[in-house]
């Protein structure tokens, strides 16, 4: 690329999509860009057939498959945050503000004020999952209905100082639950009527959401997560029971936990862990150049991570074997992606990659290189 690339890419249908200032689609088979958005994005989300993104003061939709635009729209604010759920588009705005718009067309659906101050990065703005939007406004968690704004319910989650000084961080759970992390509190709020089921507390902070997996404790059913020091915690998804904890190195990382088929990845450090969702019992422990980037990803009976050491690194999920590493020429960014036995990475040396899964050998490099 001729600019600097950043973020995770996203693979939607025969494109991916990177984010190099313009929004660039590339063929996923040969690396040749079909398009690029005229404007730059900071912020970009694809769903149901259009590329969303922001400039900043502007807001605008693009078709997917050839980049017309769709609609174009001015924002009261700087935009530091979009996400899109169910043909509803939400962005935070510098200030405070939080804003909902028809995917479709870009009508404002409506916005708030004085929300999500204390932190707007991508990361921590405003959430939107399955109709419902979570705003952290006035020392409360806040769920809004995704169409129209109305409050469903509130919880005191507290401000800043009484969250540890670090952003709220939520998942939306299919069983229903919202389970969040406020500083060192962990805890499982019913989303349709707001009543909290349990509340854990650690000793040291959480900088990422929490992990849920389905099913029963006893098949690695469960809800995980990580403190700063690096320690991984197994909660009873029905009453936030401390199944066990384990300790791994100081982790920064605000990327959750991965659990997948029985097992706990994370990359603490330089090193990616990888622990038996039942037990805690550590299985195996990779050791790479630098720390650990982004999240892992699991497909076919591997992992797939990036380091700061500009490596992508694959190694067998069972044993932790390395299977094999791609020395890049800058640092990876975001997290790959595994899609079709592809792996797909960006990296700080202004390139793109897509790789064999099995082997790890370029599928069409040189065409990436001249996009």
């Amino acid at each position: 690329m001729s600019n600097d690339v950043w973020g995770t890419p996203a693979v939607a249908g025969d494109l991916l999509y990177v984010t190099s200032f313009e929004v660039h689609a590339l063929d996923v088979a040969t690396g040749r860009r079909q398009f690029k958005t005229r404007d730059v994005a900071w912020a970009m989300a694809v769903s149901n057939g259009r590329i969303h993104a922001s400039d900043g003061p502007t807001l605008y939709a693009l078709d997917a498959e050839d980049g017309a635009e769709r609609w174009r729209l001015s924002t009261d604010g700087w935009v530091y945050s979009l996400k899109v759920d169910r043909g509803t588009v939400v962005t935070g705005t510098r200030g405070g503000g939080v804003q909902a718009w028809e995917a479709a067309n870009g009508e404002l659906l409506w916005e708030m004020h004085g929300a999500q101050t204390d932190f707007e990065t991508p990361e921590s703005g405003p959430a939107i999952h399955d109709g419902t939007v979570f705003v952290w406004a006035d020392a409360r968690l806040r769920a809004l209905e995704a169409r129209t704004g109305v409050e469903r319910w509130s919880y005191p989650i507290g401000d800043a100082a009484s969250c540890g000084g670090v952003p709220v961080r939520l998942l939306s759970a299919p069983d229903g639950v919202v389970y969040v992390a406020a500083g060192t509190r962990v805890l499982a709020i019913d989303i349709a009527r707001g009543e909290v089921r349990w509340r854990f507390e650690a000793p040291a902070v959480f900088l990422c959401a929490p992990a849920y997996a389905p099913g029963p404790a006893v098949t690695g059913g469960g809800v995980y997560i990580a403190d700063y020091l690096g320690t991984v915690y197994a909660l009873d998804a029905a009453n936030g029971r401390d199944r066990w904890r384990i300790a791994t190195e100081a982790r920064q990382s605000i990327e959750p936990v991965l659990v997948v088929d029985g097992s706990v990845h994370l990359g603490s450090g330089s090193a990616l862990y990888t622990l038996d969702a039942v037990t805690g019992t550590p299985k195996w422990r990779f050791a790479a150049g630098g720390e650990v980037i982004g999240s892992p990803v699991v497909a076919d009976g591997r992992v797939h991570f990036g380091s700061a050491d500009h490596c992508l690194y694959t190694v067998d999920a069972a044993g932790g074997q390395l299977r094999w590493k791609l020395a890049t020429g800058g640092e990876i960014t975001g997290s790959p992606v595994a899609a079709g036995g592809v792996v797909y990475a960006c990296s700080k040396d202004r390139c793109v990659y897509a790789l064999d899964a099995v082997k790890g050998t370029g599928q069409s490099r040189a065409s990436a290189r001249q996009s």
